[in-house]
């Protein structure tokens, strides 16, 4: 045992087997090994049992194997019973922006016919504060407004002001929908994605979305974002 534990220290690391000194190991002192020792007790070493999970060895941090499953089963069973169509004001943030050029404004209206939903109402505002906020006021208190979708004044201007006042406005804030539209931009425009603060939540029970008023980043958001889930949106807001 000394002769090889100090075969170690001295670099020489040399089989602890009976009877055999061959240099190498895959170990410490006796533990040691040769390359054909060390094969032969991999082959003898027991399989690993898979463990099994109970509630009396969970760890409470995670969740069991099932839970996955269960998550997808409830995901899938969500948006089955989501309605097929809801109602959406559009409210388009500019200064500059007509009927006649509000191509960001468009977009949406067109996706969302497409899609099946309705179009409540649509308007056109400045990048003025008070006027952004009196407008998604009257679409948060309307009976037939489900969703108000703003494109425009999401940037870092000193006339941007949409972020600071959709999220003074909302109850419960929905983090990953900038978070997800930032990352999706990110793939398109690189680091200046981090200049965007497309945002969104709940307010009362209308859910209000934020997108940029570029007509590219309005596609971007309603294609894979939006219209993927407006419906699970809304059947999650009026319970």
């Amino acid at each position: 045992s000394l002769g090889v534990e100090s075969a170690w220290l001295r670099g020489e690391r040399r089989c602890g087997e009976r009877r055999c000194g061959e240099r190498g190991g895959d170990g410490r002192g006796q533990r040691a090994r040769c390359q054909w020792h060390a094969g032969i007790v991999r082959q003898l070493r027991p399989a690993r049992a898979r463990p099994v999970w109970t509630s009396a060895s969970a760890d409470p941090g995670r969740a069991p194997p099932e839970a996955s499953i269960i998550a997808r089963v409830s995901h899938t069973e969500h948006r089955a019973d989501s309605p097929g169509t809801t109602r959406c004001f559009v409210l388009t943030v500019s200064d500059t922006r007509t009927p006649e050029t509000d191509r960001g404004g468009d977009a949406i209206v067109e996706l969302l016919t497409a899609g099946g939903h309705e179009v409540a109402g649509r308007t056109i505002v400045p990048d003025d504060p008070d006027r952004v906020r009196d407008t998604l006021r009257q679409a948060i208190d309307a009976a037939d407004v489900d969703v108000a979708i703003t494109t425009g004044g999401t940037g870092i201007t000193q006339r941007d002001g949409t972020y600071e006042v959709v999220t003074a406005l909302l109850d419960k804030r929905l983090d990953g929908f900038g978070e997800l539209f930032r990352a999706l931009s990110y793939e398109e425009i690189g680091a200046a994605a981090m200049m965007s603060r497309a945002t969104g939540g709940l307010a009362g029970r209308t859910i209000i979305l934020s997108v940029p008023g570029s007509p590219n980043a309005v596609r971007l958001a309603m294609e894979k974002l939006i219209l993927p889930e407006l419906g699970h949106l809304v059947r999650e807001a009026r319970r």
